[in-house]
Formats: structure tokens, sequence, C-alpha cells
């Protein structure tokens, strides 16, 4: 089991998973390129890097078997609300930051699809008091007019639901048996595998909006990846793999970029397929991250550079996307014309995610870990 020291200064967690955190960074690379290609999809059927939104179901189940391993010892000397205020240090910095670049940008992103001039300076401060509250917006109140929960920063949505996990956790799933625990993974995994293939879309690209099927779809996607998470921390027992992080990373890209199986005439084999991702690969997946050895340094520090900027990445780039697209729109350019702002668009994700860590994040969390935490000298 390849491990790193955690910063004292955060004192949060066990060691980690240097290879798992490698794998996190490749994921949130897919979901940015995923989200780049929305600009030239007429509908999920003709999106490329198809399958990119399940990134965010790797993470919910990633971040279970990471809360699970690194709490699941403590509860005996731990108090419920000394953990929520660690995960709350942990996350919620770089949901104010998004916040804030997301409107920062507002006025740059008016297209066809949306009329930012439209909206006056008071909605966009108080849409921007709500993302960073992580508050979600109802469906035709937010300033975007696209359904979506946080409008200057879509990808929030799925820390709101990570958020709910959390509390899950605190409250209620640390208390069940291996046995019970198992039953619910394996209820939820039903339920999502039920919503994937005979539901309304053929997928789980859902969650982001306060409509029914997305409600449902989003609760059920972190429910069962997250308390899968939670369960491998009990029962995974490490085996030898060499090369796991190349061999992780290569699957994500692959089962990412997949075309849609099925079209529209069968919805279900699409589904299928995602069923298959979420339930069978993505734990693998985890467990192969866990098990894993790094015998290189070139290896080392690209899992130590991917894992470092990976939720920042995550967190930071959605609200240039929305640029990128309005871009698009505006002088109707095809992928090849618009390829030097694509590759600017994601190299630049990549460095600002790196500045918000270095600037905003580190830093903001050693400060709040001082004041509110109980931190070991």
């Amino acid at each position: 089991m390849a491990k790193s020291n955690a910063s004292a200064a955060f004192a949060d967690t066990k060691p980690h998973y240097h290879i798992l955190d490698g794998l996190r960074g490749v994921a949130a690379i897919t979901v940015v390129c995923f989200h780049l290609f929305e600009a030239y999809a007429t509908s999920h059927l003709d999106q490329r890097i198809n399958h990119g939104y399940l990134a965010v179901d790797f993470f919910f189940i990633l971040s279970g078997f990471v809360v699970g391993y690194a709490y699941d010892d403590r509860w005996k000397t731990l108090a419920v609300k000394e953990f929520l205020k660690r995960r709350l240090i942990r996350l919620h910095p770089l949901v104010v930051i998004g916040a804030i670049i997301g409107a920062a940008v507002f006025y740059f992103q008016g297209c066809a699809a949306w009329d930012v001039s439209q909206v006056s300076g008071a909605r966009l401060l108080g849409a921007t008091l709500l993302n960073a509250g992580l508050i979600p917006a109802t469906p035709g109140a937010e300033i975007r007019g696209v359904g979506e929960m946080f409008p200057l920063n879509g990808p929030s949505w799925s820390l709101l639901f990570e958020y709910v996990g959390t509390l899950l956790y605190a409250f209620f799933i640390r208390r069940l048996s291996t046995k019970a625990l198992a039953a619910l993974v394996l209820l939820a995994g039903f339920g999502l595998a039920a919503f994937a293939i005979w539901g309304p879309y053929g997928d789980i690209c859902v969650g982001f909006s306060l409509t029914g099927d997305n409600v449902l779809g989003g609760t059920l996607r972190m429910l069962f990846s997250f308390s899968a998470g939670l369960l491998l921390a009990r029962v995974f027992k490490p085996v030898p793999v060499k090369g796991a992080f190349w061999l992780g990373s290569l699957t994500i890209i692959i089962l990412s970029a997949m075309p849609r199986l099925g079209g529209s005439e069968n919805l279900w084999l699409n589904g299928l397929y995602e069923t298959v991702c979420f339930a069978i690969v993505f734990p693998a997946l985890v467990c192969l991250g866990a098990s894993g050895k790094i015998t290189d340094k070139i290896t080392a520090r690209v899992c130590h550079f991917l894992g470092d900027i990976s939720y920042p990445l995550y967190m930071v780039h959605y609200p240039f996307i929305y640029l990128y697209y309005a871009w698009v729109k505006n002088q109707n350019l095809t992928f090849t014309q618009s390829l030097p702002g694509a590759f600017a668009l994601v190299v630049g994700s990549v460095l600002l995610a790196y500045l918000c860590l270095k600037l905003y994040d580190e830093p903001v969390r050693r400060f709040l870990t001082r004041q509110f935490l109980q931190v070991p000298h």
C-alpha cells in the first residue's frame, strides 16, 4: 500500500493512498473534457467523452472509501461535531471560490442559450451567496435559466450530495454492521441500476437540478457509491498489483470515451453499460488503486500532482466552460476551429486549480484548522 503522510496542519485523515489520489486527478480531467465537448452535443446521444459524468460516481466511491478508512475506527474519541467541522473545512473553501469565480465571469458568458445581460447585479449577488452557501436554486428561479441548482458553478451540485452523504454517515451509516451496510449498498445499487436501465434517459447523468428525476437519480448515485466506498473500506484486503496507476488511468479514460450504446431506440443498453461501470468496475478500480505500490519517482510525482489538483480542478473549471460554450455558439465554431481555445481551457483550468490550491485553499484550511479544530502538536 503506497501512502503519503498528510500535512499535520490539517490532521483530518490517516495517510492518503497515492494511487487513488492520482486516479481521482485523471477522473477530474475527464470531467473537464466531457464538459468541453458539451458545446458540440445536441443531446446525450451524440456527446463525446460520452460517459465522463461517471467520474462523479467514482468520486463518491472514493470519498466513501477514504472517509471509512480515516474515521471508522475513531468514533470512540471523535465527536460528530468535530467530524463535521473537519469535513466542512476540507470541502467548503473551494465551494466558495468556485462561486466567486463564477460570478466574476458571469457577464462575459452571454449567448443565445442564456441572456446574462438581463440579470441584475442584485440577482447575481444573491445567486453568488446561495452558491457559496451551497443552497440550491429552484428551476425557473435560477439566473441562467437552464434549470441548474448552481448556475454560477454547475458541479457544486455533487458537493451538496457529498454533504448529505457525510451527514448520513455521521448520524446513521457508521453505526450499521457490515452486513447491514452491505444490504444498504445492494438496495441502493438495485435502485440506481433500475434508474439507469429502465429510467427516462438510459443513463445516470442526473443530480444537477431540483427536478424529481434529478433529485431521485442524484440521491441514488450518492447513496450507492458513497456507501459502497464505506463498505470497501471495511472489507478490502490488498493484493499485489504492478502498474496499478497506469492501468487504472487507462481504464477510466476508456470507460469515459466509450460511445453511447443502443441509440435512442435501446436506451436500456447504455444504462446497462453504466451499471457495469458503477457497480463493478469502479469498486474494482478502488481496490486496484489501494493495492498498488508506486515504485518509481515519475509515477509518484504524477500521482502527487494529480491528487493535489483533482478537487480544485473539479470546482473551478466550469465557469470557463460557460465562457467556452458562449464563444463557440456566438462564433459558430467547429471543434477544429476552437481547438486552441479548448486547449487553453484545459491547461488554464489546471493552472488555475493549482493556484487556487496553493494561494487560497491550503492557507484557508490551515487558518480554519487552527481556529476550530483540536490539532495535535
